[in-house]
């Protein structure tokens, strides 16, 4: 069943108000915030959406606010694509599968990356089978969408600021109609 604009939005509006993950955010600011570094860096309208969306599966799977507390990884970079898959294009959806690949890439690659990491990002890591050996990044870094799924991860890293203003949900919500629409007709 493929998720429409309307169910993605009821699903932020009804569970958007969650903890993301032990952090000072709800699972909807994170969201947010994501989107609007994106945009703010001027990538497209799918890579926008992307960081929209990438954590979406937190909402469709819910464990509770913190998984990772529980020794839970959640799968969550993939519950949503088959609800994702019949409306959105792999500009979408592929950021979003391997967001959670390039973490484990980021610390294998960037010496100072692992050390930024929240305590939830370092439990979830261990979970997602940690940092990469250097042979694993070069086949994540070889794969169509890598170095989008990488700026994601960035972006995720950094949307985690109590109170930062964004626009708001209604704005993304838009930018996700139009990579549907333009999906739709390709």
């Amino acid at each position: 069943m493929a998720l429409s604009l309307d169910d993605i939005r009821g699903l932020f509006e009804q569970h958007g108000a969650l903890a993301y993950s032990g952090e000072p955010v709800t699972q909807l600011e994170h969201a947010l915030q994501s989107a609007a570094l994106a945009e703010n860096e001027g990538a497209s309208d799918e890579l926008v959406a992307a960081a929209f969306l990438h954590d979406l599966g937190h909402l469709l799977n819910r464990f509770g606010e913190t998984p990772t507390e529980q020794g839970i990884d959640d799968l969550h970079q993939y519950f949503a694509l088959p609800f994702l898959r019949p409306v959105l294009p792999e500009a979408v959806l592929e950021p979003i599968r391997l967001h959670v690949d390039a973490k484990r890439c980021l610390c294998a690659i960037d010496a100072g990356y692992f050390g930024r990491l929240s305590a939830d990002s370092v439990r979830s890591l261990a979970l997602q089978g940690g940092v990469f050996s250097k042979q694993e990044a070069d086949i994540f870094l070889s794969k169509p969408y890598a170095e989008d799924a990488l700026r994601v991860r960035r972006w995720d890293d950094l949307a985690k600021e109590a109170n930062r203003v964004t626009p708001g949900l209604d704005h993304y919500m838009d930018v996700v109609g139009r990579v549907m629409n333009a999906s739709a007709i390709a």
